[in-house]
């Protein structure tokens, strides 16, 4: 009678084992997702010294690409790792300014939290919002010196399951980057004569609409 006891015993710590095993087969570990998009905005304030006027050196609306990794909390929520690149053209009335490229890159830690409706990550469509901090570089195109900031974003969006694995990914998100005001940036050499930019604000903020495929494990 015991030796059938302890075989039962075994017999539900087995089928107890199977359960949890496969429950965590389902549940997401790790996620990419690779994306394209489109960033727009981007002004360095510039006071001009002579009239105290404000005004501003833009950065060009152009294409934009990045990946997002993302490693799973729980099956509403992971921690990810952001980053998004863009190149694209000085646009000011200064001649020897306009025409640079700048590439702007965003490295960003966060978070990410899914809002079901059903409860189901697998609904037709999920929203989402994501919080991020980290660190803008911003990098001229020639023999100019490249700025490294801190910065944040907020974005948000809607996932679109195809099935329990990969998702369509359709999201917004804005940057924001705290530079240095009343100083010289992208120079070359010492001193402030050979610098592109002499900004006179303290934010740097950009726009991005981002098209994705989110691919779990």
């Amino acid at each position: 009678m015991t030796r059938c006891w302890t075989l039962s015993g075994l017999a539900c710590l087995v089928a107890l084992s199977l359960i949890a095993a496969e429950a965590r087969a389902e549940r997401p570990v790790f996620e990419f997702t690779p994306f394209v998009g489109y960033r727009m905005g981007g002004q360095f304030d510039v006071e001009n010294e002579e009239t105290g006027k404000t005004k501003s050196v833009d950065v060009s609306d152009d294409m934009s690409w990045g990946i997002d990794l993302g490693l799973y909390r729980d099956d509403y929520s992971y921690y990810e790792f952001l980053y998004s690149v863009q190149s694209a053209e000085f646009e000011s009335t200064e001649l020897f300014v306009r025409g640079i490229d700048l590439k702007t890159e965003y490295y960003q830690i966060g978070g990410t939290v899914l809002f079901p409706a059903d409860g189901s990550r697998y609904e037709w469509i999920v929203p989402y919002v994501s919080l991020t901090i980290g660190a803008t570089r911003f990098k001229p195109d020639g023999p100019y010196d490249s700025e490294t900031n801190f910065s944040g974003s907020l974005g948000g969006g809607l996932r679109i399951p195809f099935n329990e694995r990969v998702a369509l990914n359709l999201g917004l998100r804005g940057y924001l980057t705290f530079v240095d005001s009343d100083s010289a940036i992208f120079c070359t050499g010492s001193g402030d004569l050979n610098c592109l930019v002499r900004t006179s604000g303290s934010t740097f903020f950009q726009g991005e609409g981002t098209l994705g495929v989110s691919v779990t494990f």
